[in-house]
């Protein structure tokens, strides 16, 4: 990992893609995937899936959490530089420990954004203090579509700050159009693991029975038709 206190230049900006395949099997060992074909998960979002991952449960595993953590650290100073950045954000309430120990790692002001205002001002979406147009790295623990990213974005934005990047540390990757939206919005994603990864290390570590990866298996290759056939939503 870089040292935090001499930041390089600014690399290429672009997403970084399937970064680290020991998130995925760090995600699998402690038991934050979860695979349920034949009683399909339904998100708020409506979409049915066989899989589900819960990144919060990484927050009390010390050692999995730091190699996450470093390995971030290296994915963004990769892509973009620490100097590219004034300030970590996380978002309510998934993102604030990411972000905390983000922002701690790179000596880093920390912010949150809040879902919805809280208060009166340009700020009542936002706790923490920062200047106008300082460059803010939006942090969250995952990212689907990317619709809760640009919402918090764009909290970030009208309160004055400039934001061009986010992190997660794990992007489903399979539902279409979800990064040209998000770069639509001005925003790159950076992340460490896809299900793509956690099916390979899944198949690879026989983790769940053949069949219920088979299933999980269809559904990335077509999340739509899965969900719909399953009793959920039917169109992007």
């Amino acid at each position: 990992m870089p040292p935090t206190t001499q930041p390089g230049p600014a690399a290429p900006q672009k997403p970084v893609l399937g970064a680290d395949p020991e998130t995925a099997r760090i995600l699998l060992r402690i038991g934050a995937v979860g695979v349920r074909p034949a009683e399909p998960y339904i998100f708020t979002s409506g979409w049915a899936s066989p899989v589900y991952i819960d990144c919060r449960r990484l927050i009390s595993f010390t050692a999995e959490r730091r190699h996450v953590i470093a390995k971030a650290l290296d994915v963004f100073y990769e892509a973009t530089g620490f100097d590219a950045i004034d300030a970590v954000a996380g978002g309510e309430t998934a993102g604030i420990p990411y972000a905390a120990w983000l922002a701690e790692a790179m000596s880093k002001p920390m912010l949150y954004v809040r879902k919805k205002p809280k208060g009166f001002g340009r700020n009542a979406q936002i706790e923490g203090t920062f200047a106008d147009d300082d460059r803010v790295l939006l942090v969250e623990d995952l990212a689907s579509d990317g619709a809760s990213k640009i919402a918090f974005v764009e909290a970030l934005r009208t309160a004055g700050a400039t934001v061009t990047d986010a992190f997660v540390v794990f992007y489903y990757g399979i539902f279409p159009g979800a990064l040209d939206t998000l770069a639509d919005a001005g925003i790159r994603l950076h992340y460490l693991a896809t299900w793509w990864d956690i099916l390979r290390e899944a198949e690879a570590g026989e983790h769940f029975p053949a069949a219920d990866l088979a299933e999980v298996r269809a559904f990335l290759g077509d999340p739509v038709r899965w969900s719909a056939a399953h009793g959920g939503r039917d169109s992007l």
